[in-house]
């Protein structure tokens, strides 16, 4: 197998094995390790899931595996900002629809889609533990609701989106 601790920086490297080292079982450590490489690429590439299957020595199909079980592990590349929307039954009775297809119009995009400039990623979650706030979104690590039409033109425009 061809080494594949190129994949990161020698000082990368050194932090990821420092974190490596405080858990009990390299295995239990898939989905943090996983967040730590997106944390700093963006996304977790087959080159970082092959660096990922040779230091924790699981296999490459276990590893995908966790990561399309875990919505928050992005396995393709995303925009600067990732907005998840949130479609629990909470949200879809509170509005879903109404500000969901209002983002998609917005943004041009659909679910799963990035905006061409790169700017915006936009995905459904399955919950965002807020139904007290439905219908809900995160983008990036700022939670918003309950959403309506012009509070999602408010957050965009606070983002430098312009819309349409």
């Amino acid at each position: 197998m061809k080494d594949q601790s190129a994949f990161l920086t020698p000082e990368e490297l050194e932090l990821f094995d420092d974190g490596l080292r405080l858990e009990e079982n390299p295995r239990s450590a898939c989905v943090p390790a996983m967040r730590w490489i997106q944390d700093r690429r963006g996304w977790v590439s087959d080159e970082a899931m092959e660096f990922l299957s040779e230091r924790l020595d699981v296999s490459l199909s276990d590893l995908e595996s966790v990561a399309t079980f875990y919505s928050l592990v992005y396995r393709k590349p995303v925009g600067e900002h990732v907005i998840l929307m949130c479609d629990s039954v909470s949200c879809w009775i509170m509005g879903y629809e109404t500000v969901g297809d209002h983002l998609r119009r917005r943004l041009g995009i659909e679910f799963g889609q990035t905006t061409e400039d790169d700017r915006f990623t936009l995905l459904t979650i399955p919950c965002l533990g807020a139904c007290d706030r439905a219908p809900a979104m995160m983008v990036d690590e700022t939670l918003y609701g309950p959403l309506t039409p012009e509070l999602i033109d408010e957050i965009l425009d606070s983002y430098g989106e312009a819309g349409s």
